[in-house]
């Protein structure tokens, strides 16, 4: 029997539930498959979304890891959607104003595409996508930018690279136009220290039941998740509170009601 095949029943089929894993790559290639059975025991089989990082911070590149190639293809011919998630997940620029609140407040250093130009972002998005396709042999789902920032260089690059969909903290859109796929914050967890993670545990909580009514609910796993038994009770809570109500779905399915 799937895992699902109880706590979905009555499910409203204009009600979803989207999934993803961030961070995929060989670096945390044990954390990524913990994850990827932890979701697929939740929702069912590759019910889920991956963000993949093709040399996360520079170090192992996914180009260069021919293991991990064979596993993340198997993951996308189970269904599992691909999304180009930055080249190195790494921002090196430096910031002022706005973009300097969010670079140190909204993550740890990690917002890669907040200041690039647009002819950089285009390049890591066009080289980052040929890299992923070829290593899946299909199309990729779309863009989403690390941490979830993206400066006026990278909204132009999307454009440019013409991406199906593309994914901040609180919409999807359709980069070509502009139209707004879904609205509402993404729930997810922070795990590199004790205050953020009780924030996170918190908001998870709230979410459970304040999002309930929303039409398409979110939720973002990393990596990092698996070192916390606190986030990965959290996880599994959120996971089943909207299965009732709401069905694991593709993110593709926002495109097609659109």
């Amino acid at each position: 029997m799937s895992p699902t095949s109880n706590t979905v029943a009555g499910t409203r089929p204009d009600k979803r539930l989207l999934l993803s894993i961030h961070d995929v790559g060989p670096r945390f290639s044990d954390e990524i498959e913990r994850l990827a059975d932890r979701l697929s025991a939740l929702a069912g089989e590759a019910r889920f979304a991956m963000l993949v990082v093709p040399e996360h911070w520079g170090g192992t590149r996914l180009a260069d890891d021919p293991a991990f190639q064979v596993r993340l293809r198997r993951w996308a011919e189970q269904g599992v959607e691909m999304f180009v998630h930055g080249w190195f997940h790494k921002d090196a620029a430096q910031h002022s104003g706005a973009d300097a609140f969010k670079a140190q407040f909204m993550t740890a250093g990690e917002g890669e595409f907040l200041n690039l130009s647009r002819e950089e972002a285009t390049r890591r998005m066009a080289e980052g996508r040929a890299l992923i396709e070829d290593v899946i042999g299909r199309p990729c789902a779309g863009f989403i930018a690390p941490a979830w920032l993206y400066g006026d260089g990278a909204r132009q690059a999307l454009r440019d690279c013409d991406f199906a969909m593309a994914e901040d903290h609180f919409r999807v859109w359709r980069p070509q136009d502009d139209a707004v796929l879904a609205r509402g914050p993404v729930i997810t967890w922070a795990s590199r220290s004790g205050p953020r993670t009780a924030s996170s545990l918190f908001f998870a909580g709230l979410a459970r039941f304040g999002l309930r009514a929303m039409p398409n609910v979110r939720i973002a796993v990393h990596p990092g998740d698996v070192t916390k038994q606190s986030i990965l009770t959290s996880i599994d809570r959120t996971v089943r509170a909207f299965l009732p109500s709401h069905v694991p779905s593709r993110y593709a399915s926002l495109l097609a009601s659109a």
